[in-house]
């Protein structure tokens, strides 16, 4: 049986920020670019083309990139690093788990958050998994570390954020936390966690290729800036040459190079971001989740991200064949809910699985 339009929620029109689309439910595969995003890249291909680049514009254009980041986040500017990619700057972070620690981190997370301490074998650490609802448990005193997302990726569980980040206080263990499934919809930041990463081509809407990495003040000197470069200087036009190559202060002492086709695009994105009702964009994007699981049959829950037992791919084929863009994570059907969704991809929902 399909909902009918006077149960499904109302929120404010956030879709007219993109191209009209029907059907597109996979923000937690890759979101959508919006008008300015899609305008200010082609501003920057057409200034390219005609060999008008400007590095030290672009150079600005990356900071203020930062500053929009460290708003959405909830961190000052100097506590963000920019890179591209998450296990690159997850990278960064194993470095400051101590030889003979152990890394705590949650079953069936995404790979690129916990295969690079996986890599630390050499150095006498461990990775112990345990299921993210029973992380805040499962720390002990020999934990250094857990690393886990916020939101994860297969299931879309919103994990516990709170009591986990207590539990490894409690023991001196450091947090570290991917906020790739979550920041763009859920309105938690960086502040509660020692460390955290996020790509943003997921719920921020950027080119794919621009990732951050915050890290809490007071921990720089713990961790070694892997791929440090001419960008790694507060002053990079003055640190560009061997002999004079300082890190910066803060946290941009672990920055790479931007990448500079994505840097107009992404700060457009983020300029979008920061100026919404972020409680607004929560409601409109679980409001329609909750909407499609009562499609489905289930409970109502707290994430934009629905998933469903599909091992044989049934659902996830009839949501193709019926042009709705959707994926199957782990033996999963999985949809998600943002800023261009209506109630009218929930109907389009009910019509493909015939409910």
């Amino acid at each position: 049986m399909t909902t009918s339009p006077a149960t499904l929620p109302t929120s404010p029109d956030f879709s007219s920020h993109f191209a009209p689309t029907r059907g597109y439910l996979s923000a937690c595969t890759g979101g959508l670019p919006t008008h300015e995003t899609l305008r200010a890249s082609q501003e920057f291909n057409d200034a390219w083309g005609r060999g008008a680049l400007d590095a030290r514009a672009i150079g600005d254009t990356a900071e203020r990139v930062r500053g929009l980041y460290a708003t959405l986040a909830g961190v000052a500017a100097s506590r963000v690093a920019l890179g591209s990619q998450v296990s690159q700057l997850v990278s960064i972070v194993a470095t400051g788990v101590p030889a003979g620690g152990e890394v705590l981190c949650a079953a069936g997370d995404f790979a690129s958050l916990s295969h690079p301490f996986e890599q630390l074998a050499s150095r006498g650490v461990t990775v112990r998994y345990a299921p993210v609802a029973s992380l805040a448990t499962a720390v002990t005193e020999s934990t250094s570390l857990v690393a886990f997302s916020l939101v994860q990726s297969a299931t879309g569980e919103v994990a516990d954020y709170e009591a986990i980040a207590s539990a490894a206080a409690a023991v001196g263990a450091r947090t570290c936390v991917d906020l790739t499934q979550s920041l763009g919809w859920l309105p938690v930041g960086a502040a509660h966690f020692d460390y955290t990463v996020c790509h943003a081509y997921k719920w921020l809407c950027s080119p794919r290729g621009t990732a951050f990495l915050t890290v809490r003040e007071g921990l720089d000197e713990t961790l070694t800036p892997l791929a440090a470069g001419w960008c790694s200087a507060d002053d990079v036009w003055s640190s560009c040459y061997a002999g004079h190559t300082p890190l910066a202060a803060g946290a941009g002492r672990f920055d790479l190079s931007p990448l500079w086709p994505l840097v107009p695009g992404t700060a457009a994105a983020l300029e979008l971001f920061v100026s919404l009702d972020s409680a607004a964009v929560h409601d409109h994007a679980v409001g329609l989740a909750n909407a499609a699981r009562a499609v489905l049959g289930m409970e109502p829950g707290n994430s934009a991200i629905v998933t469903w037992p599909d091992p044989d791919g049934a659902d996830l084929a009839a949501m193709q064949q019926a042009g709705l863009v959707a994926s199957g994570r782990a033996g999963n059907a999985r949809v998600s809910f943002h800023l261009w969704n209506t109630p009218e991809d929930v109907e389009l929902l009910a019509g493909a699985l015939g409910r």
